[in-house]
């Protein structure tokens, strides 16, 4: 088997994939460069203008895949995909990252759950921008950390650049097996800062979880409330790259395993923040591991920018403070007004 080519992380440049290049089986390239009048009338137009805002920013998982249907095209970029590896006709960048492994396998692995289970809509699609680099900050929940995989499909699937979420991962997601091997495969790295602003400088989309396993691991009765958001190390790092700060806000993880109890004892024993105790798991065994199809929203807000900021600005424990409680008020508010509109948890 050929040797896959490693591709500086500053020297490639970002390239997107079409759907007709999907047909065509071609690798995607691994991309870092790290009102007057009668007021019933106007209440009535206020109305349709309002559907028309809202319908024109949010996306239903069903109708961006760009998965073909057709099982012909389905083989033929199988088999694609198989010469590919054989010949070594792919890259990797510094980071690992396997962009033909992650749009070939990784992600339509999880579109089905994207799609159908979770029927997820995202809202604010057009504040991720379609060049450069920014740091997205998320609320995180859900015990398992299906909230983080959704969003990086959300941003490939439903963003016009195809762009590529690069997540901030905890130590532990990288010395499990398999799981750490694959996460740097779908290109995300350990949440340290020196990394975050290596992808960020190279003009990358930067998922970051502040909440860590506070968040995921908290009990179910807590849902939607945000945790602490740590230190300020997200916002210290889009300072010193001036690269804008967008808010995301996830509904309907909480729901998916909801966390009723932890078995502290054999946390300890396995190494893990948490041993969950859920409706379904261990009761079920392996079937409780299926998570419940709730309802989902995700919004990306309003970008905040930090591109005028002095560059040693990041020292300034106040500003990175305040700006760390903007961002999680945003989400926090953003929080409340997406549980109103879902209705039911099961569902819209």
């Amino acid at each position: 088997m050929a040797d896959a080519r490693v591709i500086p992380l500053h020297a490639v440049d970002r390239r997107t994939r079409t759907t007709s290049e999907a047909g065509a089986g071609r690798p995607v390239q691994a991309v870092p460069d790290l009102a007057a009048g009668d007021s019933a009338a106007a209440a009535a137009a206020e109305s349709v203008d309002a559907e028309q805002d809202d319908s024109a920013t949010t996306h239903h998982g069903a109708d961006a895949s760009a998965e073909p249907t057709d099982p012909a095209d389905r083989l033929a970029d199988a088999l694609a995909f198989f010469q590919r590896r054989l010949s070594g006709d792919y890259r990797v960048d510094d980071f690992g990252f396997d962009a033909d492994l992650t749009d070939s396998v990784l992600l339509p692995t999880l579109r089905p759950l994207y799609e159908k289970w979770f029927r997820v809509e995202t809202i604010g699609m057009e504040n991720i921008p379609t060049d450069g680099g920014a740091l997205v900050v998320a609320n995180h929940s859900g015990t398992v950390p299906l909230d983080a995989l959704m969003t990086t499909v959300a941003i490939h699937d439903h963003h016009p650049g195809r762009r590529h979420l690069r997540m901030l991962g905890a130590d532990l997601v990288f010395r499990l097996p398999v799981v750490g091997a694959l996460a740097r495969k779908a290109g995300h790295t350990l949440a340290c800062n020196p990394d975050a602003e290596r992808l960020l400088r190279s003009g990358e989309i930067v998922g970051v979880w502040p909440e860590g396993f506070k968040g995921i691991g908290k009990p179910f009765r807590d849902r939607y409330k945000l945790q602490r958001f740590g230190r300020g190390g997200f916002v210290s790092a889009a300072l010193r790259t001036g690269v804008p700060i967008v808010p995301c806000s996830i509904v309907g993880a909480e729901e998916t395993y909801p966390l009723l109890g932890d078995l502290k004892p054999l946390a300890r024993l396995l190494g893990l923040p948490y041993f969950p105790v859920t409706p379904l798991f261990p009761w079920l065994g392996p079937l409780g591991a299926v998570p419940l199809p709730s309802k989902w929203y995700i919004e990306f807000g309003e970008p905040i920018e930090t591109a005028d900021y002095a560059p040693d600005a990041c020292e300034d424990p106040m500003l990175v403070f305040n700006l760390t409680d903007q961002v999680r008020e945003t989400i926090q508010q953003t929080l409340y007004s997406l549980l109103a509109r879902r209705g039911g948890v099961f569902g819209g």
